[in-house]
């Protein structure tokens, strides 16, 4: 019977990216980061490094490039994750682009084995690979040196027992499947940036890992003070939280609003998602920041992604209050490259910090618009994903939807997603007697018996206080009903 070997898995110190690679990078394995210029290869390199190397476990970064290592330290350290104590401690940098310029593949070789030999460091990194590539194709220097310098480096790296990386500037898929580092390397991590009106959208893909699966596919990352940044999909960080926050079978939310919960058959169930639909001014704002203040009042706390107006005491005093009070956190992102990813990742952080289990978002046209023009084709699919993952979290969600109130037809969402949601409240205008008059009415609640009816509403600094149904008054939803014909004792 043979034994089985348990590779090591390293903690890469990115958030996001251990969940891509399915629990961290192997140990003593050989990895290429590749991608064009300005994706964040260098940045992704010291951050696992900056994250990884200790004393007893140095690193070694040789540097493959026209300028010094001082030039690009002096970038590097505007990261936070830069630890300036570490420099000439835990982590080495050795400057072979004297040796690489000159083309001699075999000089490099040696330079390198001589570090290794005398750091011994568990992690070796070297920038960039693509500087030797060049090198071996100069004046009079043969091609096929190449092969052999990637096959005697690969196997030098296997017998120095270290996790290794190459940093390879590639423009191309096509260009790097012409090296033979391919056939060599372990794991290959794909970097790759788009430009689309005033937005810069970066993606990271896992193309290749051996021994292990990975997440396939696009995942967003973004470039911060604190270094970078990966988002996982929605569907793998949100059901690590669900385990987390089992849903709360047969219990019923109180929305805030008097008599809205005796129209939903007696609350909002716990765990569902909740669409508000309804034309500028109608009230959607105030009844989600009522939602937020009756889960406050019952001991509960929220989160709110707000996507237009920033709340303030001018526009709304009470989700001013219950915001400044901690007790609902705020997701304001003006980034105009925001991904699906990257929003369910903020909400889920204020979720963890607060505990909370009610979560508004504020709305969704704006939402539409905030993202990134390339995550704007395939938004149904993305609001699906985000939905489905939120709800199945444990947390109760409550979105509203901007709509043209056109009185022709009878609307939901225009993205064609209402069937996506467990409830669903509509908000309408009519017109009666030369004067603008708001109705409500619950479409819809999976599983639960609610009320049809439409009922008049109107707002004041208290909020919204629902009122009767106009039983004198038909054809509501055109926008203009009429008074209804009372009929005599003989019918006419």
């Amino acid at each position: 019977m043979t034994t089985k070997v348990t590779i090591n898995r390293l903690a890469t110190g990115v958030p996001g990216l251990d969940e891509v690679l399915s629990g961290g990078l192997p140990e003593f394995s050989f990895n290429l980061i590749a991608g064009p210029p300005g994706c964040g290869k260098t940045t992704l390199a010291h951050q696992m490094m900056f994250a990884l190397a200790t004393k007893e476990r140095p690193a070694l970064y040789f540097t493959v490039l026209g300028e010094p290592p001082l030039k690009m330290l002096r970038y590097q350290q505007q990261f936070e994750f830069f630890d300036s104590e570490a420099i000439n401690h835990s982590i080495h940098f050795i400057n072979l682009s004297d040796d690489a310029s000159a083309g001699d593949l075999d000089q490099v070789l040696r330079r390198m084995v001589a570090e290794v030999e005398a750091h011994r460091p568990a992690l070796v990194f070297v920038d960039s690979f693509r500087s030797v590539v060049h090198a071996s194709r100069g004046e009079g220097q043969p091609h096929n040196n190449l092969q052999q310098f990637v096959q005697q480096l690969g196997m030098l790296m296997t017998s120095w027992q270290a996790t290794t990386f190459l940093i390879g500037e590639y423009f191309t898929e096509t260009e790097a499947d012409a090296n033979p580092v391919l056939t060599v390397a372990d794991g290959l991590i794909w970097l790759r940036q788009s430009v689309q009106r005033n937005s810069m959208v970066r993606k990271m893909e896992v193309m290749k890992m051996r021994g292990q699966p990975t997440l396939p596919g696009l995942h967003t990352f973004r470039i911060t003070a604190s270094g970078i940044e990966v988002f996982a999909p929605a569907r793998v960080a949100l059901a690590a939280h669900a385990e987390a926050n089992p849903r709360s079978a047969g219990k019923r939310l109180l929305m805030g609003v008097p008599h809205l919960d005796d129209m939903m058959g007696g609350g909002l169930p716990c765990g569902y998602s909740m669409l508000v639909a309804g034309p500028s001014g109608s009230g959607k704002s105030i009844l989600a920041a009522a939602f937020l203040a009756e889960g406050a009042r019952c001991g509960e706390t929220g989160v709110i992604a707000v996507f237009e107006q920033r709340p303030n005491r001018s526009r709304n005093r009470l989700l001013t209050d219950l915001i400044e009070s901690g007790r609902v956190g705020l997701v304001d992102s003006r980034a105009p490259d925001l991904s699906i990813d990257e929003i369910v990742q903020l909400l889920l952080n204020e979720i963890r910090r607060l505990d909370a289990s009610r979560v508004v978002i504020d709305s969704l046209s704006a939402f539409e618009l905030a993202l990134a023009p390339t995550f704007r084709e395939d938004f149904r699919e993305s609001l699906l994903r985000l939905v489905t993952a939120l709800s199945g979290a444990g947390v109760t969600v409550l979105m509203t939807s901007e709509l043209e109130d056109r009185y022709i037809d009878l609307r939901f969402s225009p993205y064609g997603t209402a069937f996506l949601t467990d409830a669903i409240i509509v908000q309408r205008y009519i017109e009666v007697d030369s004067r603008l008059r708001r109705v409500m009415a619950v479409v819809k609640v999976r599983a639960s018996a609610h009320s049809d009816e439409l009922r008049e509403f109107s707002i004041d600094d208290d909020g919204i206080h629902i009122g009767e149904i106009l039983a004198d008054q038909e054809g509501l939803l055109g926008g203009r009903p009429t008074t209804k014909q009372v009929r005599g004792a003989d019918g006419s």
